[in-house]
């Protein structure tokens, strides 16, 4: 049975695959699409009033924007290095897109596709909800209201990226000390992936067809993992990793069955808790000079404090560091994550690469 469905897996790649060689300038992705926490969050939070989890103030975006732009980084995301490669703008998040369509600054939602992430979120849709996030589901209902009004063209949707990076704030959030979980280790896994499972069947309902799922990182080696009582400060929190792994194995499935579920859609798998590990094994080669503390922060491994707070402290050359604050990746740090997502090879993202699925061309079913 199982080679049947591999088979079937291949056969439908095949299908796929025929890549668009006649291309000689250019990608077939006018637009991304982008779903997620704060890895991706590029303002959408700052538009939200009633949110508390931000990253609009000094010193977030020094390095790059000169000034905030709501990204919980030093400079740009995964996904705005993603979009550069292609030769699109860097997308606008949706809040602040609506709000200039609101007040007539501008005519109809961009061409180039709009980031709903919102830092701090999760696959779970109690997760920081005090907070005042927007958790994945709401992230698909507003682009599923825009779709069912026809405010985003469908033929653009079936051309566009579709990125989804979500379930770091669900597992650091599992640790916590008050209001323990009631569920096993396992068990909480796979009530975040039928979660997964549901936003991934009802963006291909909608008309994704080129997805691209990025694993979680290990979540139990950032620098706030000091702030969670027990969680060792010399090494990484084992137990918080070996529930991403079993998170991330889950999500990687997800990702094959989708051209077997969806004919005509295809997914890549992108393996950026290995390729982080990668850049913590061998940091000289990859340009850092620490991966364990963050640049911008205070207290035990910068990770008692949010950058940017009264008291923080921050490092002289940021893109040495692998984490700008207590959570969050630094510039440098996602520029090689892209890369690897972009161009690499089979063990930093699979089936191919993000720079073959802009260029493929899909059979239409």
């Amino acid at each position: 049975m199982e080679r049947v469905i591999i088979i079937q897996f291949f056969f439908a790649s095949f299908l796929l695959l025929s890549s668009s060689t006649s291309l000689a300038v250019g990608f077939n992705v006018p637009a991304i699409f982008i779903f997620g926490d704060s890895i991706f969050d590029a303002g959408n939070n700052h538009y939200n009033k009633n949110c508390s989890a931000q990253a609009d103030f000094p010193p977030y975006g020094s390095n790059f924007f000169h000034h905030p732009t709501g990204r919980f980084t030093n400079g740009r995301t995964v996904a705005d290095f993603i979009s550069e490669f292609i030769g699109i703008p860097l997308q606008k998040p949706f809040l602040e897109a609506q709000l200039e369509l609101v007040n007539g600054s501008r005519k109809e939602y961009p061409s180039n596709g709009m980031n709903f992430a919102s830092a701090g979120s999760g696959v779970l849709r109690a997760t920081n909800q005090d907070l005042g996030v927007t958790p994945i589901q709401d992230q698909l209902q507003q682009f599923k209201t825009l779709v069912q009004q026809n405010l985003i063209n469908n033929k653009l949707i079936q051309n566009s990226l579709f990125f989804f990076e979500s379930g770091s704030n669900d597992i650091f959030s599992y640790f916590y000390p008050f209001g323990g979980p009631t569920l096993t280790p396992d068990a909480y896994v796979q009530s975040m992936l039928s979660e997964v499972t549901n936003f991934i069947d009802q963006i291909s309902k909608l008309g994704a067809r080129r997805i691209g799922l990025f694993s979680l990182g290990p979540v139990g080696c950032v620098p706030a993992r000091t702030l969670l009582p027990g969680a060792p400060v010399t090494k990484c929190y084992g137990k918080m990793n070996k529930m991403v792994k079993n998170y991330n194995m889950g999500l990687e499935n997800l990702g094959k069955s989708i051209p077997i579920k969806y004919p005509g859609s295809f997914a890549v798998y992108g393996a950026v808790y290995k390729t982080v590990q990668t850049f913590r094994t061998n940091p000289k080669r990859y340009g850092f000079s620490d991966v364990t503390n963050a640049c911008c922060g205070d207290g035990t491994l910068g990770g008692l404090l949010q950058c940017g707070k009264e008291g923080y402290k921050l490092c002289v050359k940021p893109n040495e560091y692998l984490f700008w604050d207590y959570f969050h990746p630094s510039e440098h740090t996602y520029k090689l994550i892209s890369k690897a997502l972009w161009s690499g090879s089979h063990s930093r993202i699979r089936p191919v690469n993000l720079k073959t699925l802009a260029n493929m061309t899909l059979i239409q079913h």
